[in-house]
């Protein structure tokens, strides 16, 4: 059986205090750092650009997890991958030329993933499945952390995972936006890989306990 991976997503650390949180992650039993990037333009926020995921990089030995909320992300992605991206994932949403983009992603060593908001049907990613390493589905509207977990995405993930079953393919599931441990377990049996949890590990009063709590989770859940 393989294990879920639990990545944190500092958007909700502290960032009077950053070096802390990402020491702690460190310790953790985290497997990655998720790392959100936002334009103000494909969603309504702005968070960092390269130099800032450079700086936690050399501070953070965790796979750094980038998802570009971003338009024109063929621009940055190499850019992205030189400040330390291991993972590198673009929307659906944003790319014209989505075979070409992930194919740009991969020219540069890392995994390539593919996201799509929660009103995008996962039936878009049927003819790029295979290119994928991951497939990311937001449970919440990209832009903000804090918000409400949208539940219509269990049946996403239980359709994405069939499709994944015929194709045989190895390609993770992540579920980002509002995860924590009230729906960890479900999403999980529905056929999850990958949970991204900003502010139920950073806002927690023990982060590094929620994050065991939540590996702890499922383990004879998943697919081989």
């Amino acid at each position: 059986m393989k294990k879920h991976l639990i990545a944190p997503s500092v958007l909700a650390a502290d960032f009077t205090n950053l070096a802390k949180d990402l020491k702690m992650i460190n310790e953790s039993q985290a497997d990655w750092l998720h790392v959100d990037i936002m334009d103000g333009r494909f969603v309504p926020n702005i968070s960092f650009g390269m130099n800032i995921v450079k700086a936690m990089k050399s501070v953070c030995d965790k796979p750094f997890d980038v998802h570009l909320m971003i338009v024109e992300p063929e621009k940055y992605i190499e850019q992205f991958r030189a400040a330390g991206a291991d993972v590198i994932t673009v929307h659906y949403e944003t790319c014209p030329h989505l075979h070409r983009t992930i194919q740009q992603i991969k020219a540069t060593g890392a995994k390539a993933g593919v996201a799509i908001n929660p009103h995008t049907s996962v039936n878009v990613l049927e003819d790029i499945l295979e290119d994928c390493d991951l497939a990311l589905l937001m449970s919440v509207n990209p832009g903000f952390g804090g918000q409400k977990f949208i539940y219509q995405t269990l049946k996403k993930v239980e359709r994405l995972r069939e499709m994944i079953i015929v194709r045989n393919l190895n390609t993770l599931i992540e579920i980002d936006g509002g995860v924590g441990l009230q729906n960890a377990e479900v999403l999980l049996k529905a056929g999850a890989d990958v949970l991204v949890a900003g502010s139920a590990v950073f806002k927690a009063e023990h982060p590094s306990e929620v994050i065991s709590r939540m590996k702890s989770l499922g383990e004879n859940t998943l697919m081989v």
